[in-house]
């Protein structure tokens, strides 16, 4: 008995708030209501309701003094237009309930023209647009057969054919109203997984590049900082250790750089700056082998033209392949072959391995999966594995959407 009197007092102070304020508070009572349609919908199919039982009131004035026909009025519009009006959501059972009341205490005062039967279409139509349809259903059922019971065993109802089909209708339109709602929702919710979807590739992105960036930067360090220390222990000249650990600190501080630089390439509207690419190659190559990286580089462009993103893909690969030959290998001969094809390119890095550990060594971390993930997202393949000389890393990605076929110069390392 605890809610009858909460929401009795609910009831009276936004009554109180629609005098003070009625659009405002109209508006903000509607909108509070759990149904998610927009405020005019309601507001109609409510005034609708209002108007219609007014006037089968009206029509009934040579039945005055008897109170039947405000009896129906006051049943009506308590139960759903003045609840959603004070924002208090209404109950589709009791709504149904007082509607066919209603109707019934209408149709005991019979006149011609009657729009009393209207009633029961816009309730079918409100009730099939906010209920289950195992309460909107029988509740249709039940007010055709109240008209058809009042037709057969009272004086009659006017064109009554013609009311049966405006309470179907209603039924529909209310009903296609709900499926309406329930596809927004679910579209709502599919966008709110695609958006998750979009932030944790750029995520994933973040971090491909930052660590391709780092894994570049620092595999090119340490070797100026190996270079540095073996200078010292063996030659014992300090200019030589000097100008090692000079790049070294330069390498560095060209790393933090290009860190800033690529969270901003991330960002479009912040940045308009270019992106690396193909044209960029000599000059990465050039910075392993002062770093004293033994690496032989083959270049061979044979397209008219390559898109900006595939671009930047071939230059990450390559600069991927180089840290990871730096970091597992770097006092072995190495081999770095980029072919630009008309439909394909081709990145191909091989190196001697010194060690069986650093054969295992080279099939772990984030850079293998993060260069065939790269690869992948333009419809490539990336193999890596043991070959005749050592270990072999390939990368095809095609051009203008051509389709590659793997290579069979070995398998991805388990």
């Amino acid at each position: 008995m605890r809610g009858a009197p909460t929401v009795f007092h609910r009831g009276v102070s936004r009554l109180a708030e629609l005098f003070r304020d009625p659009a405002t508070a109209l508006r903000r009572h509607v909108d509070e209501l759990p149904w998610d349609y927009p405020p005019s919908v309601v507001l109609i199919a409510d005034l609708a309701l209002v108007i219609v039982s007014v006037a089968a009131t009206i029509q009934r004035y040579s039945y005055f003094p008897t109170v039947l026909p405000l009896l129906a009025i006051v049943l009506v519009n308590v139960m759903f237009p003045l609840l959603a009006i004070v924002g208090v959501q209404p109950r589709p059972i009791p709504f149904c309930l007082a509607g066919l009341v209603a109707q019934g205490l209408f149709l005991t005062q019979p006149v011609t023209f009657d729009v009393s039967p209207l009633l029961l279409t816009i309730i079918a139509g409100e009730v099939a647009a906010i209920a289950p349809k195992k309460v909107s259903i029988p509740f249709t059922v039940a007010a055709i057969l109240e008209l058809i019971g009042f037709a057969v065993l009272g004086p009659g109802i006017d064109s009554l054919p013609t009311y049966l089909i405006a309470i179907v209708l209603g039924f529909m339109v209310g009903l296609m109203l709900q499926y309406q709602r329930r596809f927004l929702h679910q579209e709502r919710e599919n966008q709110a997984i695609l958006d998750a979807r979009e932030a944790d590739e750029e995520r994933r992105g973040i971090a491909r590049e930052v660590h391709d960036v780092i894994a570049h930067s620092l595999s090119v360090t340490l070797l100026h900082l190996t270079a540095a220390r073996h200078a010292l222990e063996t030659d014992d000249d300090p200019r030589e250790a000097m100008a090692a650990l000079t790049d070294a600190e330069r390498l560095g501080r060209q790393a933090m750089v290009d860190i800033r630089r690529t969270i901003a390439l991330l960002d479009k509207a912040k940045s308009g700056a270019p992106q690396p690419g193909v044209d960029d190659l000599r000059a990465l190559v050039g910075e392993f082998e002062r770093a004293g990286l033994q690496l032989t580089y083959e270049y061979d462009n044979r397209a008219e033209t390559i898109s900006p993103a595939v671009s930047f893909a071939v230059f990450r690969i390559t600069q991927e392949a180089l840290a990871n030959i730096a970091k597992h290998a770097p006092g072995e001969a190495a081999h770095l072959r980029v072919t630009i094809a008309p439909t394909v390119v081709e990145i191909t890095a091989t190196n001697n391995l010194p060690s069986a550990k650093s054969a295992l060594e080279l099939r772990g971390g984030m850079g293998i999966a993060g260069m065939r993930q790269r690869a992948e997202s333009f419809g490539g393949t990336l193999t890596s594995g043991r070959c005749e000389t050592g270990w072999r890393l390939r990368a095809s990605i095609p051009l203008e959407g051509g389709r590659v076929v793997p290579s069979a110069i070995g398998s991805d390392p388990p």
